[in-house]
């Protein structure tokens, strides 16, 4: 079922509250779209539309359903379907079906805005009510982990001097040189699958959200650790981010099979790419730019033209889920790596494949940097390869659980690594040696004790 945070519904009884004492005019964006998505879109969305009747946006909320009647119209009580059905006494046609009724002050709020002139007040009425909702302030992490988590996500910073690590509702942030918690970043989503740095250091995009409730990426001042930017907003989660290699673009792909493409610093859409048929898992640029990969739990692996969108080659070697994309230095050839438990390298000319890499589990994440190609499997194993040759260089030893998520920084030439048990490893490149070892949850290690 499709539902909106629990703190994004608190957010909204403050402000139906609020829009209340003021006697403000209602906001359909800010004070009813949230209880559509909350109490309505799971029977009246795309995947399920009871009645004829949709409530996932503005424009089809206002569009005549089965019954003959649209769901809201200005300054008509009894011809609006949706507030007909959440104020009626029987319960047999009362929404949201088989659940309590909305409170009375919800009501009251949809009765006030129908006789306001049931106005839209966001930019699209087309849009979806996802899309158009305030981004919600997410719920404080808690003080000390009691337990541990899986870390979806690790990236260095600009310098090497620290290590961002996803956490519950926020980021952790780690001196990589001895695992010290430096600092925490917060009003993140519930769970980090993703992060991306800028090239220049200055921005760090999260990928983040709920299952199946809200995927959005979060765009933060590094140096700050402030919000500047909230995009992509889908009614699932956020699987993977990447800046472009000039930085004025932010690729983002999500659980809802879509890949969206956002001019940087702006936020603006410049391109909505739908042509997987599940979550799209991974993302990666190639080195000037112009070209997108992707990999998805459709089984495939594809390239597009990242001007325009158009879709160059579909590779479907693979036979089950692609985790993990990268271009081949040289850029003529992708790498793309998943559940078959294998690295395949193929020709973006004709999708033919050149070569293979086999592990001992499925590949999770796959990380190019400079002549260096980084995995990360369900094997335990971190490996390092030599990117033009697929020689494999180093296997990091030390993951007690599956290796879920990899980093490297070429001017320490430091690997990091984060496990499905919560466990950071960071080791040297060069000669493998361990770093440093220690759960990305503060206090957690303290509390097992």
């Amino acid at each position: 079922m499709y539902r909106i945070s629990s703190l994004l519904a608190f957010s909204l009884s403050f402000s139906i509250a609020f829009s209340a004492i003021a006697d403000e005019p209602v906001s359909f964006r800010k004070d009813l779209a949230p209880i559509l998505l909350d109490k309505c879109l799971a029977c009246h969305g795309p995947k399920k539309a009871e009645g004829g009747l949709r409530v996932d946006s503005f424009e089809r909320v206002t569009k005549e359903g089965d019954s003959g009647s649209p769901g809201f119209v200005a300054n008509d009580l009894e011809t609006s379907e949706v507030f007909r059905r959440i104020s009626s006494a029987d319960e047999s046609e009362r929404m949201p079906a088989e659940s309590d009724a909305l409170p009375a002050d919800q009501i009251a709020l949809f009765k006030r805005w129908i006789e306001e002139g049931a106005k839209f007040d966001g930019d699209n009425p087309a849009a979806d009510l996802i899309t158009i909702v305030p981004a919600p302030v997410h719920p404080e992490p808690p003080a000390a982990y009691r337990y541990a988590m899986p870390i979806a996500a690790v990236v260095f910073s600009h310098d090497g001097k620290e290590l961002i690590a996803g956490g519950y509702h926020e980021l952790t942030v780690w001196n990589p040189a001895d695992g010290t918690l430096i600092r925490r970043i917060k009003n993140v989503g519930q769970r980090t699958r993703a992060l991306s740095l800028s090239p220049d250091g200055t921005l760090l995009a999260v990928g983040c959200g709920a299952p199946g409730r809200l995927g959005e990426t979060r765009v933060f001042d590094m140096a700050k650790g402030e919000v500047v930017k909230v995009l992509g907003t889908t009614s699932d989660e956020v699987l993977d981010v990447a800046f472009s290699p000039q930085g004025d673009r932010l690729a983002v792909g999500a659980a809802d099979g879509t890949i969206r493409v956002f001019e940087i610093p702006s936020g603006s859409e410049q391109l909505s790419i739908t042509s997987h048929s599940d979550w799209v898992m991974a993302l990666a640029w190639n080195a000037d730019g112009t070209k997108l990969a992707s990999g998805s739990r459709d089984k495939t692996a594809k390239v597009f033209d990242s001007k325009t969108g158009e879709l160059l080659v579909t590779y479907s070697g693979h036979g089950e889920a692609v985790k993990g994309v990268a271009f081949h230095p040289e850029n003529n050839d992708v790498f793309s790596a998943g559940t078959d438990k294998k690295i395949h390298r193929w020709k973006i000319s004709d999708a033919a494949k050149t070569a293979e890499v086999a592990f001992g589990g499925e590949v999770f994440k796959l990380s190019l940097s400079g002549e260096f190609l980084f995995a990360s499997s369900a094997d335990k194993s971190v490996r390092q390869f030599e990117a033009n040759t697929q020689k494999q260089l180093r296997s990091f030893a030390g993951q007690q659980d599956w290796a879920i998520s990899v980093a490297y920084h070429a001017e320490t030439k430091r690997v990091a690594s984060g496990g499905f048990d919560g466990n950071v490893r960071i080791w040297n490149a060069e000669d493998g040696a361990e770093i440093a070892s220690f759960f990305a949850a503060p206090g957690y290690e303290t509390v097992a004790k």
